[in-house]
């Protein structure tokens, strides 16, 4: 029987997860897009703590536009938000989604905001 497209999602996020990992000095951004928002949070794996967060919802957040406009933007805010907490090098999980569209507009922002990944 075919899976469905969360399980596959699941399936490819497992996968990904086993190769990947964050630390404080190396933070992980993690992208969940939802149908009308888009949230971002980079991760410290080791302790297990949210170092920093931006998401579409939030008023700082230039939430006009398409949501692929929208996606660039809040990758922008959760690289100021890094730089300003002092985190400049990343690493980038899709979690199981493509690397297309809204996650791809999404790290193009980050790196524009001057994260390294």
């Amino acid at each position: 029987m075919a899976l469905s497209k969360l399980e596959k999602r699941i399936r490819i996020k497992r996968r990904v997860r086993g190769k990947i990992s964050g630390s404080s000095e190396l933070p992980r951004l993690s992208v969940y897009k939802s149908n009308k928002e888009i949230y971002a949070q980079l991760i410290d794996d080791k302790n297990g703590t949210t170092l920093v967060s931006a998401s579409s919802r939030e008023k700082d957040v230039d939430a006009n536009g398409t949501k692929t406009e929208v996606s660039a933007a809040v990758g922008k805010a959760i690289a100021a938000k890094a730089i300003a907490a002092g985190i400049e090098s990343i690493v980038f999980d899709r979690n199981g989604f493509v690397y297309h569209g809204r996650v791809k507009a999404l790290a193009d922002g980050a790196r524009e905001g001057g994260l390294k990944f």
